[in-house]
């Protein structure tokens, strides 16, 4: 049986690179999504299907996409890639932050935490982790597996970067990582949370969406791309 691996992103730019990669591909318009359906080839020659599309910004559009891609496709792991705010003062811009731990910003888990998978917190596949790490390894990125905080608001002042810290203690902040991480665990699929850095959560978002992300979002996709052809 062929392999199917999930990969969200929540801006075009964090998927534009993994559309572009796969093989036979075809885009089906679905459940207000664009999802690039095709294949990848393995360092071992193997065939994986791939099902990547944009899922927009926030916890509920990435919680809504990542069970929609499991009904419909029943992946084996799901990969969100993308960018996120720097919170680690030892990394720096394009540096990755691979969601070793997830927690939410503006939840209380010990209501949440009463229903699968019954924890505060949320994780990232070991497995995939290792597979993750190998490739930064090989590509030369400096990387942690560290904490990534996920919440529905933008970081963008050192108040909320030192709230989010003392909350968190995060090396990354962003708004997608933990739901897609705690929907997939609800459902006993693997997941793994890549994040380029992209800024220092230190830029209102007026300005931030006027900047060129691209070069951000593609360390991320490439990451993501080379990890299922270690599968």
């Amino acid at each position: 049986m062929t392999a199917t691996i999930a990969i969200i992103g929540a801006l075009d730019e964090e998927v534009k690179l993994i559309a572009n990669s796969l093989e036979h591909v075809d885009h089906r318009a679905q459940a207000s999504l664009d999802v690039a359906h095709g294949t990848l080839t393995t360092n071992a020659g193997q065939q994986v299907e791939v099902a990547a599309t944009v899922g927009g910004m926030g916890l509920v559009n990435a919680a809504a996409t990542t069970q929609y891609l499991i009904d419909t496709y029943h992946p084996q792991a799901v990969i969100f890639s993308g960018i996120a705010g720097n919170l680690n003062r030892d990394l720096h811009i394009n540096d990755v932050v691979l969601g070793g731990t997830l927690r939410y910003l503006d939840t209380d888990m010990r209501l949440v935490g009463q229903w699968k998978p019954n924890t505060e917190e949320f994780h990232s596949d070991a497995h995939l982790l290792d597979i993750a790490s190998a490739a930064l390894d090989a590509a030369g990125i400096k990387h942690v597996i560290g904490t990534i905080a996920s919440g529905n608001y933008f970081v963008d002042s050192p108040e909320k970067v030192k709230e989010v810290r003392e909350l968190t203690g995060a090396d990354a902040v962003e708004m997608e990582g933990a739901a897609v991480a705690h929907v997939a665990a609800r459902n006993d699929v693997p997941a793994l949370v890549i994040r380029a850095l992209s800024d220092n959560a230190d830029t209102d978002y007026e300005v931030f969406k006027e900047f060129d992300i691209s070069e951000y979002a593609d360390t991320a996709a490439a990451l993501a791309v080379d990890i299922v052809r270690r599968l």
